[in-house]
């Protein structure tokens, strides 16, 4: 698990395709990490992305102001503007966050704790919450606490989500959209406009 999980110091998203090299060695069933076919490829990606947009719009107005949190994102503030940057920060959003990020924290990291500690629903609660608590923290070095929180936050929602469902492509759509909307706020400067929506500056 500790190989899988240091992969990204390599390259995004190298413990994404470690995790699924390892459920192809182990014969584990692609379904047991989430890889489930849609039924509608286009039902799941247009709900996906507009989930994935709209949950941004309401952290960034809403859930974020009321914790406190700077209205600009000081760790990608460099991104407002800066067209020479777009596709790297468009493939970090979708392949080492949309399709990276989703494969290891929910698909890998709850097949492998269900294994540990069952899949009663206490075990799953507790699986959302180590595995929230897990994708905070990694988010806290490059985006300090209120990176960390938000990212928190996010994997409550995403976990519950993949606890109920067993599916990760809707949240792979869902979550690149969630990060290319905070791009495009990034971009056209417009953080502080959505975080003062509801919430007007004192």
């Amino acid at each position: 698990m500790l190989v899988v999980l240091a992969g990204n110091a390599l390259f995004v998203p190298f413990s994404a395709l470690l995790a699924a090299s390892w459920a192809w060695r182990s014969r584990t069933p692609w379904r047991n990490i989430g890889f489930v076919r849609p039924a509608n490829w286009l039902i799941v990606v247009a709900f996906g992305t507009l989930g994935g947009v709209a949950f941004k719009i309401a952290m960034k107005a809403v859930v974020m102001p009321l914790f406190g949190a700077d209205p600009v994102n000081h760790a990608y503030h460099y991104l407002e503007g800066n067209t020479a940057s777009l596709p790297g920060a468009i493939y970090a959003m979708t392949a080492g966050a949309g399709f990276g990020e989703e494969t290891i924290f929910r698909g890998y990291l709850f097949e492998r704790l269900g294994r540990l500690w069952g899949d009663s629903s206490p075990a799953r609660l507790a699986t959302v919450l180590l595995t929230s608590a897990y994708f905070g923290a990694v988010h806290y070095a490059v985006q300090g606490m209120t990176g960390a929180g938000q990212a928190a936050i996010v994997g409550l929602v995403f976990g519950t989500i993949y606890a109920r469902t067993g599916r990760l492509v809707p949240l792979m759509v869902a979550h690149a959209a969630f990060d290319l909307t905070a791009l495009a706020l990034i971009f056209f400067g417009l953080e502080s406009n959505v975080a003062h929506l509801i919430f007007t500056q004192p």
